[in-house]
């Protein structure tokens, strides 16, 4: 059965840090392009930071670049996202998902190119 679980999740005050964690299982996990996305209420799915099978090559979306790092360990199944520098802007359930791609494949963070998808992980930040 193949399975993405997200972890890590919570309420943080501005300005705080949380690392996000998502485990596979089913899956040749390392045949696999992963991607963090994120939903705040009312709005769209939002793909914010993406990374390649190797972990070589990254994405951010321009809302999270410096703050945000992804980062992948393919021997533990999982893929993590470091956020940093937490603004209320950045409340949502954050989702992790997965798409199966060839080696060169360059990295995609568009929402409809990930077929497996985690239950995701609320973060509220708050004061």
């Amino acid at each position: 059965q193949v399975q993405l679980v997200e972890s890590g999740g919570g309420l943080v005050q501005p300005g705080g840090s949380l690392r996000l964690s998502c485990t596979a299982s089913g899956i040749t996990f390392n045949y696999y392009e992963l991607g963090w996305f994120r939903q705040a209420p009312g709005k769209e799915r939002e793909g914010i930071s993406c990374i390649s099978r190797g972990g070589g090559r990254t994405y951010y979306s321009d809302s999270v670049k410096d703050r945000f790092t992804i980062s992948r360990d393919n021997d533990r199944k999982t893929v993590y996202l470091q956020i940093n520098n937490l603004k209320p802007q950045d409340t949502a359930v954050y989702y992790c998902a997965a798409r199966r791609v060839i080696l060169s494949a360059p990295v995609s963070c568009v929402s409809s190119d990930y077929t497996v998808w985690g239950q995701g992980t609320q973060v509220t930040i708050s004061s």
